[in-house]
């Protein structure tokens, strides 16, 4: 079972490239950052911010994410979340959960577990996997991107527009949100093993591409 661990911030493409590569191999998709929203939703939706309620809430909580490219789901306690964790509220307060070392851990077992029961093998996106998730993945990249490149992909993935107004709208949720995680993940610099790629200038099918060249380089 081979294992393709990709992160970094957000708008450069991590999402969509991992999915693609998914599809191509035949393999599973994981995307930990919908667990880590799906345990916000949750704790925003009962009213808990103390971590460690947030933890114990965790741990109970009934979490099913699909690793299907081409049927993603999120559900929580048989609920499915899958868009409601997209929202705005969501994403502001993600580090509800993620703040929280011991949150932290109970996700990232689950992570593995879904990884070690996934063939013939699977793509996980995330901030920490190439790290900490699945530090001993056969493939490991680290995607980058020029701040104002992020900010506007972003942009036009949350309003459907890069213009002047929807970017700096956008402007504080990313980069609030990097510096916020950036106190408990590392993803804005490669790990030593680690491969960079950086998609400033670099378009979603040279992308997959690039990816996939890597783990040819691995398996060959």
């Amino acid at each position: 079972m081979s294992v393709i661990a990709i992160d970094g911030p957000s708008g450069v493409g991590k999402s969509s490239t991992s999915k693609e590569v998914a599809r191509r191999l035949g393999y599973g998709y994981l995307d930990t950052g919908a667990m880590y929203r799906a345990m916000a939703w949750l704790c925003l939706n009962r009213g808990v911010s103390d971590p460690g309620d947030v933890v114990e809430l965790i741990r109970g909580a009934d979490l099913e994410i699909t690793t299907d490219p081409d049927d993603f789901r999120v559900e929580v306690d048989g609920m499915d979340v899958t868009d409601d964790i997209r929202e705005a509220q969501v994403s502001e307060n993600v580090q509800t959960v993620s703040a929280v070392q011991d949150a932290r851990d109970e996700l990232i077992e689950r992570q593995r577990e879904i990884i070690g029961e996934t063939t013939p093998g699977i793509v996980v996106e995330g901030r920490d996997i190439t790290t900490v998730v699945a530090p001993d993945a056969p493939v490991r990249i680290l995607m980058t991107a020029d701040e104002s490149v992020r900010i506007a992909r972003r942009s036009a993935e949350l309003h459907g527009t890069a213009d002047a107004a929807a970017v700096e709208a956008t402007r504080k949720l990313v980069v609030d949100r990097d510096a916020k995680d950036s106190t408990t993940t590392s993803f804005l610099s490669a790990a030593d093993g680690v491969h960079t790629l950086d998609t400033t200038d670099v378009g979603f099918e040279q992308a997959v591409a690039a990816v996939l060249g890597l783990v040819e380089d691995t398996t060959t």
